[in-house]
């Protein structure tokens, strides 16, 4: 990416954004934001007692993303965020224009196991499923790249930046 853009790392629970967030904006020389930061204590208790969030706990999280994002534009950045519908990642580029996305992506099965070994986390296995059934992929005429989540954080995260240095100028 030639500009400095601020980068979503979005995806399901359990797919790496909080391992792979990090790593990527040290690669792109730029800071990182976790985006589990930005949730009300409200939404870390419901997700705690395995209660689904719904899109009225979402927007005060997802506005808070946007305007950090937003504040980053044109300094660069990496904010991790599920960003799991098409409608979530609609009001982030409402705040925040410039933003790219990299859907950190895989199989079920890899990361229901990633979810069960981690540690010190709030969001259950038992939230997977509908974390799935939220999911609606980057469409083409969405400003980001997919990356495959299997494989060391490392080789992820070549992947992530590989893939963003492939996308058009006119995106990055």
């Amino acid at each position: 990416m030639s500009t400095p853009h601020v980068v979503v790392v979005m995806g399901v629970a359990g797919t790496g954004k909080t391992t792979i967030g990090p790593l990527l904006a040290a690669r792109l020389g730029v800071p990182y934001a976790e985006g589990d930061d930005f949730h009300p204590q409200a939404n870390i208790a419901k997700m705690s007692a395995g209660v689904p969030l719904d899109d009225d706990d979402r927007w005060p999280w997802l506005d808070a993303i946007g305007a950090w994002a937003h504040e980053r534009a044109g300094l660069g950045g990496v904010v991790s965020c599920s960003a799991l519908k098409r409608s979530y990642r609609d009001r982030l580029r409402a705040e925040a224009p410039g933003v790219v996305f990299v859907h950190l992506s895989g199989d079920r099965a890899l990361i229901e196991d990633r979810m069960a070994h981690r540690q010190g986390h709030f969001m259950p296995t038992a939230l997977l499923d509908s974390q799935f059934a939220t999911l609606q992929p980057l469409r083409a005429d969405e400003a980001g790249v997919a990356v495959d989540v299997a494989g060391s954080p490392e080789e992820i995260t070549e992947r992530a930046v590989e893939a963003l240095n492939g996308l058009p100028e006119s995106v990055a």
